[in-house]
């Protein structure tokens, strides 16, 4: 998403119009759900996807239609037995997607635009929020739990009732749709050997954001981590000093040896981190573990641990074992996702 405002930006500082295409509702068997998002000018897509296929093709049309009327609107595609041939579709479901028009030099958009790059900067969790209502503007607003509202100010009934996972809002005569744009979690990942390399761009491809921790100064350089946030050379005796673990974080344990693994795990037991997967063989693990009982640690402390981290796929390279742990990460995600109700009710509990 990051990129995508990005090109956004500068499509409309380079005297372009543009159009966000956004799935806003979707049900049954579509390509992509609510939140997928692609930008399409006069030149046709130029980032992002809604799903391939019949639907996108025939989105990438209708804002073409867009861009020539310079109006928004909402189009819904009825994917549904009688109507799947239409598209050339063979499953079922609907889907309702919103294009927004957004003329070139827009003040406002590229404002926004700029806005999100600081978001994404900070790591302040927040959510796009679209007024979708019929014949409107389509204008956007931000909502950050710290920075409060950016944009068009945004009814309070919408705000008290975000969801993590996208919604659609009717207030004061509008109609809204807001997702979240940015989660605050981190996922620390102690230790920058190969695993850890080929971990970093799988997890920040699918939108984690990466932090290395590292005691050795060669294998905790940026460069050997595409897509990091930040890269930190640590002392693992003395980790607190360091990093501040929430609730909304993940911790990945791969360092060099047993010792180390033992120190971070310590560590991560007294976190209320919400996932904590440390690499190894089972006969490590019972090894560290009888070790970690000795320290005082508890079963139930235990049992907070994934180990050996991971999806079992058989995985024996680096890269296999990085799609196996990012795959199980984004399980984890989707299930906290799913599990989450009201955004302001959860996100004060898991922080009182």
């Amino acid at each position: 998403m990051k990129t995508l405002f990005e090109k956004l930006q500068n499509t409309l500082e380079q005297g372009g119009d543009a159009v966000l295409v956004t799935v806003v509702a979707s049900s049954g068997s579509t390509p992509r759900g609510a939140g997928a998002r692609m930008l399409v000018t006069r030149e046709g897509r130029v980032y992002g996807t809604i799903g391939g296929g019949a639907v996108e093709y025939k989105s990438e049309q209708i804002a073409q239609e867009v861009l020539e009327k310079k109006s928004s609107l909402t189009e819904n595609f009825l994917l549904r037995k009688n109507d799947v041939l239409d598209l050339g579709m063979v499953c079922g479901g609907d889907v309702t997607v919103y294009f927004h028009y957004i003329p070139e030099g827009d003040a406002d958009t590229i404002a926004l635009c700029k806005e999100v790059a600081d978001c994404y900067k900070s790591g302040e969790q927040c959510f796009l929020i679209t007024d979708i209502t019929a014949n409107g503007s389509g204008s956007l607003s931000l909502y950050g739990v710290k920075r409060g509202i950016f944009g068009p100010e945004i009814p309070s009934s919408v705000i008290d009732n975000l969801k993590f996972k996208p919604s659609q809002f009717e207030a004061e005569g509008r109609l809204y749709y807001a997702e979240i744009l940015i989660r605050s979690g981190r996922v620390y990942i102690f230790g920058g050997g190969h695993v850890a390399q080929a971990l970093v761009p799988a997890l920040s491809a699918v939108n984690f954001r990466c932090v290395i921790l590292e005691d050795r100064e060669d294998f905790c350089q940026p460069e050997l981590f595409p897509g990091v946030e930040e890269t930190m050379l640590i002392d693992n005796n003395h980790i607190e000093d360091y990093i501040t673990v929430t609730p909304e974080d993940y911790i990945c344990i791969m360092t060099r040896g047993h010792k180390d693994d033992m120190i971070c795990e310590a560590y991560a037991m007294k976190t209320p981190a919400c996932y904590i997967g440390v690499i190894g063989s089972r006969r490590k693990v019972a090894s560290v573990n009888a070790k970690l009982m000795d320290m005082g640690f508890t079963e139930e402390d235990l049992a907070r641990i994934t180990t050996p981290i991971g999806l079992d796929i058989m995985a024996e390279t680096p890269a296999e074992i990085a799609v196996s742990i990012t795959a199980q990460m984004i399980h984890e995600r989707a299930k906290r996702t799913r599990a989450a109700g009201n955004y302001k009710k959860d996100y004060t509990l898991l922080h009182s």
